[in-house]
């Protein structure tokens, strides 16, 4: 990690975030009350995997479409620190 003094291959080659969820990623769905920007800050200041962030559509239960953010991660700890985090950095900015 950066703010440790350590430089991280992947980000050197930007390979970090990828523009797609491939298959083998653990992932993470919530709603989003903050900017994404905030959520990616904080992934790539405090994780060292590869990761995708994007939109997920599905149908609730009345039938209609609903959107939440999706986070897929490469490695499952790194899933598992971001959503115990994630009540911390997912707030509404007041």
């Amino acid at each position: 990690m950066l703010k440790y003094g350590e430089i991280n291959p992947l980000a050197v080659f930007g390979l970090r975030e990828l523009g797609h969820c491939p298959p083998h990623f653990t992932v993470v769905d919530f709603d989003i009350r903050t900017t994404e920007k905030i959520i990616t800050d904080w992934i790539w200041s405090n994780l060292t995997g590869r990761f995708w962030i994007g939109d997920y559509y599905f149908k609730n239960d009345g039938g209609s479409v609903s959107m939440n953010k999706r986070v897929g991660f490469e490695i499952p700890g790194e899933a598992t620190m971001f959503t115990l985090v994630l009540d911390q950095i997912n707030r509404f900015e007041t």
